[in-house]
């Protein structure tokens, strides 16, 4: 039973309806850069080469990485409200400014400094979720804050056309982007709120862990371990799925920029949309029999994701789009059933003032790899690598991942707010 008041149960769904927005804009701009990948190469020239743009997503990435598990103490440490305003705001800015580069140093600095603040949002977010949602809803809550992420990337992926427009160009598409994020920030901050203590915690108050407690209580935890490898083998073909399919769409199969951006992100995000939300509604339900429901859910998920690997990766080849196109929306499938119980799997095996923690702690190994993986593959691509033997890797890889999430163990009970 939720042991907070009845009215801090009602502000659950506003804390995710306030949230569904920034996670939009969080990765509206990731997927913007993909998608306009032509145009900007074409007029800051000094980009070069597809390792150069490769080594400046990588960087995006690694970045990212590094502060993600700082962006999540801090987090759990002080406030979650004040750390995602902030990330929102930083960001926000740094989209209008990347507007306004002209060469690839100021490019490359500029989303360098991108990843350094959005780091802080995502962990801090899925904590204040699973904060406020207990067990009954918690898969569903984070299913429907991360439809803002493939709404996003969708939205984003539409920005091929808007930089193929002549009045408006990729640099307006910063512009304004940037812009609605600085004003968002502004209400945001009086209308989102940490979540009250319960009774429990004001009888007893639970020290906030010190870094060192931090660590040693996360890496000493088996099943932490076997999480943070299950989220990250998988993100390796996801980061090039989201960063490099429009640049590969439009070259294998000679279509315009926009189709390609359009392609690459509308139906495999679509199709992940409506998976988190079923997804979610699947763990919760199953949390009823058992409690490595939401890890059955997940697990689900991934056994999609093994054959659409090897059909994007094998559509080029045979020369069928719609292969591609089936490949991506069964990926976008698996997705949707990964990415909505990563948190609320978390939250079982780690207590809650750890949460933020350890999903930066995630998001660092993850991003590590995922810019390896964006910088290996522009690096693959231009020594003439087929495509089906890249995917084909990136499929074998995740049949470990079911694996690893089948050996995770769940406690019964963690902290408070479990």
């Amino acid at each position: 039973m939720d042991p907070r008041p009845s009215s801090v149960s009602r502000t659950a769904w506003l804390i995710v309806g306030l949230l569904f927005p920034v996670a939009l804009l969080n990765y509206l701009d990731r997927q913007m850069i993909a998608s306009m990948k032509s145009s900007v190469m074409g007029e800051i020239t000094d980009i070069g080469s597809e390792e150069n743009w490769g080594h400046m997503l990588a960087s995006f990435k690694w970045v990212y990485a590094i502060f993600s598990p700082i962006g999540g103490y801090i987090a759990d440490r002080f406030s979650r409200k004040y750390t995602i305003c902030g990330s929102l705001f930083i960001w926000s800015l740094i989209t209008y400014l990347t507007g306004h580069v002209t060469s690839f140093q100021e490019l490359y600095w500029a989303r360098t400094a991108m990843g350094v603040s959005e780091a802080f949002y995502i962990p801090a977010a899925l904590a204040l979720i699973a904060d406020f949602h207990t067990g009954p809803t918690r898969s569903r809550a984070v299913g429907v804050h991360q439809m803002g992420i493939y709404c996003g990337v969708m939205v984003g992926g539409f920005a091929g056309y808007a930089a193929d427009w002549p009045d408006f160009g990729w640099r307006g598409a910063f512009d304004i982007t940037g812009l609605i994020g600085i004003l968002y920030a502004v209400p945001l901050l009086f209308l989102l709120k940490d979540a009250p203590r319960t009774a429990a915690e004001i009888a007893s108050p639970v020290a906030k862990p010190s870094v060192g407690t931090a660590i040693t209580e996360l890496f000493t935890n088996p099943s932490f371990i076997l999480l943070v490898l299950y989220f990250t083998l998988p993100a390796l073909a996801a980061w090039v799925v989201r960063d490099w399919m429009p640049a590969i769409l439009q070259k294998e199969f000679n279509i315009s920029q926009g189709k390609a951006g359009v392609s690459a992100a509308l139906y495999w995000q679509g199709a992940a949309l409506v998976s988190a939300i079923f997804g979610g509604w699947l763990a919760d339900r199953w949390m009823r029999k058992t409690p490595r429901g939401r890890i059955y859910v997940s697990a689900i998920g991934m056994l999609c994701i093994i054959p659409a690997l090897f059909g994007v990766g094998n559509a080029p080849s045979l020369g069928s789009f719609g292969l591609a196109i089936a490949a991506l929306i069964l990926f976008g499938i698996g997705w949707g059933f990964f990415d909505c119980n990563n948190m609320p799997i978390l939250s079982q095996i780690t207590r809650p003032e750890l949460r933020a923690t350890g999903y930066g702690i995630m998001n660092f190994v993850s991003m590590m790899c995922g810019g390896a993986a964006d910088w290996g593959f522009g690096f693959m691509s231009d020594k003439g690598v087929p495509l089906n033997m890249i995917f084909g890797v990136f499929s074998c890889i995740c049949i470990l991942s079911v694996v690893l999430v089948l050996m995770i163990r769940p406690r019964e009970q963690v902290g408070p707010r479990a």
